[in-house]
C-alpha cells in the first residue's frame, strides 16, 4: 500500500523518506496533480509489530540508576585507593640505621657567666647532608611558637641559618577558634598543628623546653627543661640573632581572686572551660542541690567585652540553647544566665560603633546580659563583686553571683620579657618590650634580637627621632640646630625620610603643604626648630599602639623573614667591606609597616565585620563568611579537613557533652 502525506502531517509517523525523482515514471504520472511535489512523501508499512515509546517515568529511573551506579563506581573507586595509599604507609622493613653523632653533641662544653653546659652542636646536626652544611651557617633562635613565629618558619630560607626553636609546647595555635573548642563546636587537635613539622621545612632543630635568663654580651640564651627525676636542667644556646615571639598574658589589672577564674590563651584553658561548663551542669541536675545553688551554677560571666570574651559568650549560649535540651532537664534552660562585664560603653569598642550596638542588639535578643561601664573589683568563689555607672554620673557597687567566670581583659608580659625589661634601662613599657620599626629591641645590641607579636610594642618617638636627625643635618650644613630653619622643599625631603622611617605616619603626611602652612606660624616661608618640632611631635601623637592580634604577629613574622633572608645575602659582601653587621636592617630592607585587614567576630549564629572602614554584619551567611576566612588562613591541609569535620559533625549529631 502506497500511502501520501503533506509535510505537515508527517511530524508524528516513522517514514522513509524519497526523493520523487527516484520514483518510477508511473507512479509519478498517477499521483493527483493538486498536491504539490515539493510536500510529497512516500512511507511503506512493514509487517513488524512497533515497540511502544518509553515512558517519562522508565526514562527518568533508568538515568537515576545509571547516575547512582556511576557515582558508587567511583566512590568505590576512591575507597580502594585510599586503601591502597594506606597500606603503603606502613613499614615492615627497619627503620634505624647507623648515624653519625658529634662527640660536642653528646658532651657539651660549659662556660658562661653560670658555667652551663653550651649547646652548640644538635645530636640532629647530622642526620642528612643538607642538615650537615648548616652547622657553620649563623645561628637563628626562635623563641616560642605562635603565629609570629610559625610566619617567619614559613617565609626564611632554609639554607640561610642555622635554625633553632625554643618553646614549652610542641605545637602551634590556631588562637581565633578557640571560643569554639571551649564548647565543643571544634575539637581541640583542630586547632593544633605539630611545630616539629613546620621546622622540618626549614630543616631546622626544636627544643621542648623554656628561655629563663639571657646575656646579651656573650650572646648566651638560658633554658630549662624538666628531667625524668622532675629536676630542672638548664643549659645555655649560643646565638647570633634571637627571635621573642613568646606572646603575653593576660592582665590582671590588680583585681584580687583571679585564682577563681578561668583564662582563655592555651588549649589547657580551653579544656579546663569545657570541664568546668559540663561539671556545672551535671551539677546541677543532681536531687540535692538546692534551686539558689542551682541559679549560682549556671550563672555564667565573662569579664571583658572584647572579641574574646563576647565570642566565648557567643559560643556558650549557642551551646547551652541548641544542646542542653537534647541531654539535659529542660529546668536547666530556663535557670541559665550569662552574663558580659565590659568597661567601656560598649562591647567590642574597637570596632564600628554601629557593628558594637548590632553585637548588644543580638545579645539582648538571645537573652546575654550586657553590663558596660562596670569595672570588676573581685571575685569571689560564688560571685562578683562590681562597681557600675548610673546614670547620676554616681558608682553603684553590686555584686552577682556566678558558678564560672571567664577573665579576658588585655594582655600583659610575661615573666621572661619583665626579666629582659629589667636588664635593658630605657625599656620603660610594663605592658610589652619596646622596639624600634625595624622590631629590633631597644637597648639591646643592634642587630641581634628582635621581639614579635604580642611580646613587642613598636615604639614610634617620631619626635624624638627626627631631633636627632635635624640636628645631624644642621651640622652637615654648618649651622646651628636651634636657629636653622627649612624651607619647603627641605621639609618635602624631610616627611619623604620620616615616611621611610615610620611607615605608620604615612597616612599623616599626605598634605605636606598644609602641614606646613599650617605650623609656618610667623608665615615666613620656612619653619624652625621649634614650628618642625610641634609638627612631628602632633603625628607622634596621632600613631596609636600596633593591636595584639594574630594578624599583626603573622604579618611582623612575615616581615622578619624577608629581611633576614636579605641580610644573610647580603651579609658576605658587607662585612668584606667592613661594614657592620649591625646596621644591615636600614641598609637591606625597609621599616615594618603594618597593614590592618580587618576585624571579625561571631556573636551567636551571626557575625560582624570591619575592614578598612567597610562595615556590614548578618545572620547565618555572614556566619559561613567568618568560618570562610579563618578556615582558609588555618596553618595546614590537615587542620583544614579537620575544621571541616567538626562543623559538619556539629549539624548532624551535635556538640559531644561530656568531661574528659
Amino acid at each position: 500500500m502506497i500511502e501520501t502525506k503533506t509535510l505537515s502531517t508527517m511530524a508524528s509517523s516513522r517514514i522513509i523518506r524519497h526523493t520523487l525523482s527516484s520514483q518510477p515514471i508511473a507512479l509519478r504520472q498517477s499521483l493527483p496533480r493538486r498536491i504539490p511535489l515539493t510536500y510529497l512523501h512516500i512511507r511503506s508499512t512493514s509487517t513488524k509489530t512497533r515497540a511502544k515509546p518509553k515512558s517519562r517515568i522508565s526514562r527518568f529511573l533508568l538515568s537515576v540508576f545509571a547516575y547512582t551506579g556511576g557515582f558508587i563506581v567511583i566512590c568505590g573507586g576512591f575507597v580502594v585507593a585510599f586503601f591502597i595509599y594506606d597500606a603503603s604507609t606502613y613499614r615492615e622493613d627497619l627503620s634505624f640505621s647507623d648515624i653519625p653523632v658529634s662527640v660536642s653533641a653528646l658532651n657539651p662544653r660549659r662556660g658562661g657567666p653560670k658555667n652551663l653546659p653550651i649547646a652548640d652542636v644538635f645530636i640532629d646536626d647530622d642526620d642528612c647532608p643538607e642538615m650537615k652544611s648548616q652547622r657553620d651557617k649563623p645561628k637563628l633562635v626562635i623563641l616560642g611558637s605562635g603565629w609570629g613565629s610559625v610566619a617567619l618558619l614559613k617565609t626564611l630560607n632554609p639554607s640561610d641559618y642555622h635554625i633553632t626553636v625554643v618553646s614549652p609546647v610542641n605545637y602551634f595555635l590556631f588562637t581565633p577558634m578557640l571560643p569554639s573548642a571551649t564548647v565543643g563546636t571544634l575539637e581541640l587537635r583542630s586547632l593544633v598543628e605539630p611545630v616539629r613539622r613546620i621546622v622540618q621545612r626549614v630543616r631546622g632543630h626544636f627544643l621542648k623546653a623554656e628561655a629563663v635568663d639571657i646575656d646579651f654580651s656573650e650572646k648566651l640564651l638560658e633554658v630549662t627543661q624538666t628531667g625524668t627525676d622532675g629536676a630542672k636542667n638548664n643549659f645555655y644556646l649560643p646565638y647570633d640573632k634571637l627571635v621573642l615571639g613568646v606572646g603575653a598574658t593576660t592582665n590582671p589589672h590588680g583585681v584580687k581572686g583571679l585564682e577563681n577564674c578561668h583564662f582563655l590563651k592555651t588549649i589547657d584553658d580551653a579544656r579546663n572551660i569545657r570541664n568546668q561548663v559540663l561539671s556545672n551542669l551535671e551539677r546541677a541536675c543532681l536531687p540535692t542541690t538546692s534551686d539558689n545553688e542551682r541559679r549560682r551554677l549556671l550563672s555564667f560571666v565573662v569579664s571583658g567585652g572584647g572579641p574574646t570574651g563576647v565570642e566565648f559568650a557567643a559560643e556558650l549560649f549557642d551551646m547551652l540553647n541548641e544542646d542542653l535540651g537534647r541531654s539535659f532537664p529542660k529546668i536547666l534552660r530556663n535557670e541559665i544566665s550569662v552574663h558580659v562585664i565590659q568597661s567601656r560603653e560598649h562591647i567590642l569598642n574597637t570596632y564600628d560603633e554601629a557593628l558594637s550596638k548590632y553585637a548588644e542588639t543580638r545579645f539582648a535578643h538571645d537573652q546575654v546580659e550586657v553590663l558596660t561601664n562596670s569595672r570588676v573589683k573581685e571575685v569571689r568563689p560564688d560571685k562578683i563583686l562590681f562597681s557600675q555607672k548610673d546614670g547620676n554620673s554616681g558608682v553603684v557597687t553590686k555584686e552577682l553571683p556566678m558558678g564560672f567566670c571567664l577573665w579576658s581583659t588585655g594582655v600583659s608580659q610575661t615573666d621572661f620579657c619583665k626579666l629582659i625589661s629589667d636588664k635593658i634601662e630605657i625599656q620603660t613599657n610594663k605592658h610589652a618590650l619596646e622596639t624600634d620599626t625595624h622590631l629590633r629591641v631597644n637597648g639591646t645590641p643592634l642587630g641581634s634580637v628582635y621581639a614579635i607579636g604580642d611580646c613587642s610594642t613598636v615604639q614610634n618617638n617620631v619626635a624624638d627621632n627626627l631631633v636627632h636627625f635635624l640636628r645631624s643635618l644642621a651640622w652637615e650644613k654648618g649651622k646651628d640646630p636651634e636657629t636653622m630653619e627649612i624651607t619647603f622643599r627641605e621639609w618635602q625631603d624631610v616627611a619623604k625620610r620620616v615616611k621611610k622611617r615610620f611607615p605608620q605616619a604615612s597616612d599623616h603626611l599626605r598634605r605636606l603643604d598644609k602641614l606646613f602652612q599650617q605650623y609656618d606660624q610667623d608665615k615666613s616661608g620656612t619653619l624652625d626648630f621649634g614650628e618642625l618640632y610641634e609638627l612631628l611631635k602632633q603625628i607622634d601623637s596621632k600613631l596609636t599602639s600596633l593591636p595584639a592580634t594574630a594578624q599583626r604577629a603573622e604579618q611582623q613574622g612575615r616581615y622578619l623573614g624577608r629581611k633576614l633572608g636579605k641580610i644573610a645575602q647580603a651579609a658576605p659582601g658587607m662585612q668584606a667591606n667592613a661594614i657592620d653587621y649591625g646596621d644591615m636592617d636600614d641598609a637591606v630592607y625597609k621599616a615594618f609597616e603594618y597593614k590592618h585587614l580587618g576585624s571579625l567576630a561571631y556573636i551567636g549564629n551571626a557575625a560582624v565585620f570591619d575592614i578598612n572602614g567597610l562595615s556590614f554584619s548578618g545572620g547565618l551567611l555572614a556566619v559561613y563568611l567568618w568560618r570562610s576566612v579563618y578556615f582558609a588562613q588555618s596553618v595546614s591541609f590537615r587542620t583544614r579537613v579537620l575544621l571541616a569535620m567538626d562543623w559538619a559533625k556539629r549539624a548532624l549529631f551535635g556538640r559531644d557533652l561530656m568531661n574528659f
